[in-house]
């Protein structure tokens, strides 16, 4: 029998450039947890300083976002430590933060993905306008352009491969951005999101209060439920654990593109996962709660 109070270690922060996101969504986590029951520690976590990882605890419940914290680096530290954690496993993180391979994964189980190509320096793919330029292992739009001239392909490009040796482009769908959270190997319903913006980039996920996030949405019923399966199907696929996020686009033919999926998705007043929880009954604490036993049920199959 499982105790239902435990000691939870909550870690946010890190070196990528969500940082700031992670610590508010570490915070909203750690209170959620205090809420409904648990002790709680809140530690920031770097590479350089893992020294987090010295306190005592039951649980570990990394809330990072980016390519270290959620994108398998993080996650074989947590694997060695051999404590239970909550969210994925370093090698199914560590292919899904790869949108290149996410995409193909897709493609494998016949779900349709805006065309792509991966890009290194002196290369230079043949495309038809607008495209979106992004990283390939980067999230909260972090890095994202969309380009309808090839003066801002370049741009774009120049940036990234300087930073980072690679980029994505993408073909552009203009569209209605959709959402579904994946919970336990369940979907989660669909949200909507509006952004008043002309696109839903880092200041509209986390900064702004003007993005409108609907559940009532005008989609026939069976491509709701398409959309869903697909989500779930990603998921299972790249073997999530835990929780996710797919995000798709609906365009004007009423068609669903994936866009992407997330291994560890944002816990802040602005988060998709714990509204979409709520739409299903279970409030932030209830939702925190529950992915702290679902870590714990999972080290106890091992």
């Amino acid at each position: 029998m499982m105790k239902e109070r435990y000691t939870v270690l909550v870690l946010g922060g890190g070196p990528d450039r969500e940082r700031e996101v992670s610590l508010k969504s570490a915070a909203g986590v750690a209170a959620a947890l205090r809420e409904a029951g648990h002790e709680t520690i809140e530690r920031d976590i770097l590479p350089k300083d893992l020294s987090a990882l010295d306190e005592t605890c039951d649980v570990i419940f990394p809330v990072l976002h980016g390519a270290w914290g959620e994108g398998g680096p993080l996650q074989k530290k947590l694997e060695a430590d051999g404590r239970p954690f909550v969210g994925w496993g370093s090698a199914a993180a560590t292919r899904a933060m790869n949108k290149a391979e996410t995409k193909e994964v897709a493609r494998q189980l016949g779900i349709d993905t805006p065309p792509a190509w991966v890009v290194r320096p002196g290369e230079r793919p043949e495309f038809e306008l607008p495209v979106v330029v992004k990283p390939i292992d980067d999230g909260s739009s972090m890095g994202v352009t969309i380009c309808e001239d090839e003066t801002t392909v370049s741009i774009a490009l120049e940036q990234l491969l300087t930073e980072r040796g690679e980029a994505l482009i993408e073909q552009y769908i203009e569209g209605r951005e959709l959402t579904v959270g994946v919970l336990d190997d369940v979907t989660l319903p669909v949200i909507e999101i509006v952004p008043k913006a002309e696109f839903y980039d880092y200041e509209a996920k986390y900064d702004r209060d003007d993005t409108d996030y609907r559940f009532d949405i005008d989609i026939d019923p069976e491509l709701m439920i398409n959309i869903q399966t697909h989500a779930l199907a990603l998921h299972m696929k790249l073997r999530g654990r835990h929780l996710s996020r797919v995000d798709f686009i609906l365009d004007d033919k009423k068609h669903a593109w994936l866009l992407e999926i997330n291994t560890l998705p944002g816990f802040t007043s602005h988060s998709l996962l714990p509204q979409a929880a709520l739409q299903s009954g279970l409030t932030m604490n209830a939702l925190c709660d529950r992915l702290v036993n679902l870590a714990l049920r999972d080290a106890n199959r091992r």
